[in-house]
């Protein structure tokens, strides 16, 4: 009898399903409690794997919890690819739609944030443009550059002290008040780090992300937060080696 992949994935993902019928080893015996041991081994593994990847989650609700949640997560979400610096991509959605979570709502903003921090280490590389490179376009023109944003930024926003709350449990920082924070992952050199985002920066950076003009950019910003600041977000971008190219219309 052969056993079908989808019977061996869902029998290897939950503890609480029996053997598949039929599975032998290589010397045609019964898998017995060999499956057992490696169905354990499969679950450890991806478990490491997401507490590796989502290390604030796990010390914000200790890691016996953790473990818990992570065994449902992996039965209801095998890994697509066998690369397991992908896994995890649907955590931070399945922390909000978690039931016995759901009073922590700002989880799933927090594994974003974590998410992201690894798709910025991945990115692609790029080369970015000199910090003085802005002040060389004519005052004049200034409105209607468009500035590239390097493959490795990436910007969040949240109803939540998103930031804060990171710098909490990894940076020994303050403790987080309850205010809503956007974030940035900027990767200036090889190792990605978030940045809390001023005012209307984050609106700001999506403009320019979409391909519109500094000046749309800028104008959309100041409608969506009176605060809004362009030199600070522009010094935090080109500090954090955010910005790619400068594209002057002919």
């Amino acid at each position: 009898m052969t056993v079908s992949q989808t019977i061996f994935r869902k029998a290897l993902l939950d503890s609480q399903k029996d053997r598949p019928v039929g599975l032998s080893d290589s010397n045609g015996h019964p898998a017995g409690s060999r499956f057992d041991v490696y169905r354990n081994n499969v679950a450890v593994a991806l478990s490491e794997a997401l507490a590796t990847g989502f290390p604030v989650i796990a010390k914000l609700i200790g890691e016996e919890n953790f473990g818990a949640v992570a065994g449902v997560f992996l039965r209801q979400s095998p890994p697509s690819s066998p690369v397991m610096m992908h896994y995890g991509a649907g955590f931070p959605d399945f922390l909000r739609s978690f039931e016995p979570l759901k009073h922590l709502g700002y989880l799933g903003d927090v594994a974003d944030l974590e998410l992201a921090l690894r798709r910025s280490y991945h990115a692609a590389d790029a080369t970015p443009i000199a910090p003085d490179a802005l002040a060389t376009v004519p005052p004049e023109a200034l409105g209607e550059v468009s500035i590239g944003v390097a493959p490795s930024v990436i910007p969040l926003q949240s109803n939540w002290p998103i930031h804060a709350i990171w710098a909490f449990n990894m940076q020994n920082g303050p403790k987080p008040e309850a205010i809503s924070q956007d974030a940035i992952i900027l990767r200036p050199d090889f190792d990605p780090e978030p940045h809390l985002l001023p005012a209307g920066g984050f609106t700001c950076l999506a403009s320019l992300m979409s391909g519109e003009p500094l000046g749309v950019a800028a104008a959309k910003a100041t409608e969506s937060d009176k605060d809004f600041d362009l030199g600070a977000t522009l010094t935090l971008l080109l500090s954090g080696n955010a910005l790619t190219s400068i594209t002057i219309p002919t």
